[in-house]
């Protein structure tokens, strides 16, 4: 039994911990994903924000397939021949499989905006990110390096990552014993801020914004990034240095050849048991898939909570046994850093703030990546 896991994102990374629990007689697990370590994104704006390490913040997935007995191979898939049950590799490799499951995240929508490729610091993939940001950290220190920051989303990411980004550069400027205040940073979002969220929480967000002293523009669809400028469909420039995009998650370009049934927006189509409309022996979950019967925004809460049930499904489908329903809740917990020490946590109509909560959000996130980092190779 071949059992093949294309990509290292959250729920995969129980699978592979699970997989090595139930130890299932003859199965042999591939993880293929193009880089030995994975992001944990709960934590990222803290690397960002020069609060947590960048090794902190991700799992070595090299020592995690050691430990669980799986074969890592890296790479990066490009199709699928459901056929001869093969997944196709960039390099022209085939992996066969008897189940495979994609957990490969999304990349942002950058289709409708012009010069996004080419000007803009796209969010995903995280790791390519976290380069391109210590670049630009380096080209700020320069007396005439970038001084006019613009992060466009308004979702729950894009602030987090504005509230770090700020705080990280005026700390590198006051380090360094430059001045701070020819720094700029907004925040351009084509809806209301936290569309998602309670009126409480973007109360709440919005003073966090105004205390780090980043502007917000709403209502705003960009429609065009350049050298030197946002501009939005309204008609606005907005002077621009550098531009972090972090808008709606788009899949990956390589689904569209792909033989399976996808959502409107290009993902993969999976029922509540995580397999595909179309495939009993594919399955899916992360950013990358869509719930059909119970369409859920991309977050990374629902990466994690679909790691349990896509084990045992994958499990039991190896087994030959049922595969089970999941759904997941229709509200989560939003606990967003805002980078000053405090954090504020949402969840329905309900919201609050505090050091204490930052302290909170940092338990929760590392008890989870020590669940993963502890596994030891046999």
């Amino acid at each position: 039994m071949n059992i093949v896991l294309v990509g290292g994102g959250h729920a995969h990374v129980h699978v592979l911990a699970e997989l090595a629990r139930k130890n299932l007689p003859g199965a042999r697990v591939t993880l293929v994903t193009p880089s030995p370590e994975t992001p944990y994104s709960g934590m990222i704006p803290g690397v960002v924000a020069g609060l947590y390490r960048r090794e902190e913040a991700h799992v070595d997935l090299a020592r995690l397939c050691a430990a669980t007995g799986a074969r890592l191979l890296l790479g990066e898939a490009r199709g699928l021949d459901r056929a001869g049950k093969r997944l196709l590799l960039a390099s022209g490799e085939t992996v066969p499989y008897d189940l495979v499951s994609f957990d490969v995240g999304a990349t942002p929508a950058t289709r409708g905006v012009m010069g996004a490729r080419e000007h803009a610091i796209v969010a995903k993939t995280i790791s390519r990110f976290l380069e391109k940001f210590e670049h630009l950290r380096d080209m700020a220190r320069a007396p005439t390096g970038p001084r006019r920051i613009v992060v466009v989303g308004g979702g729950a990411g894009g602030v987090e990552l504005a509230l770090a980004i700020s705080a990280r550069l005026l700390a590198d400027a006051r380090d360094e014993g430059r001045g701070d205040k020819d720094f700029s940073l907004a925040l351009v979002t084509a809806h209301a801020l936290l569309p998602t969220h309670s009126a409480g929480a973007r109360r709440r967000v919005r003073a966090a914004l105004a205390r780090a002293g980043v502007a917000v523009i709403e209502q705003s669809p960009v429609t065009g990034i350049s050298a030197d400028a946002v501009h939005c469909a309204n008609g606005a420039r907005i002077a621009a240095d550098a531009t972090i995009l972090t808008t709606a998650a788009a899949p990956p370009d390589w689904f569209a050849g792909l033989d399976l049934p996808r959502d409107g927006d290009g993902f993969l189509a999976v029922r509540p048991t995580l397999q595909s409309t179309g495939d009993d022996d594919v399955f899916a979950a992360g950013d990358c898939a869509a719930l059909i019967a119970s369409p859920r925004e991309k977050a990374g809460v629902y990466a994690v909570r679909a790691g349990p049930p896509l084990a045992a499904n994958i499990v039991r489908r190896a087994m030959g046994r049922a595969t089970l329903p999941w759904t997941p809740q229709s509200a989560h917990l939003s606990i967003i850093a805002t980078a000053d020490g405090r954090a504020i946590a949402a969840r329905g109509p309900f919201t609050i703030e505090g050091a204490w909560v930052w302290r909170w959000k940092q338990r929760l996130d590392r008890a989870w990546m020590a669940r993963y980092r502890g596994l030891k190779p046999d």
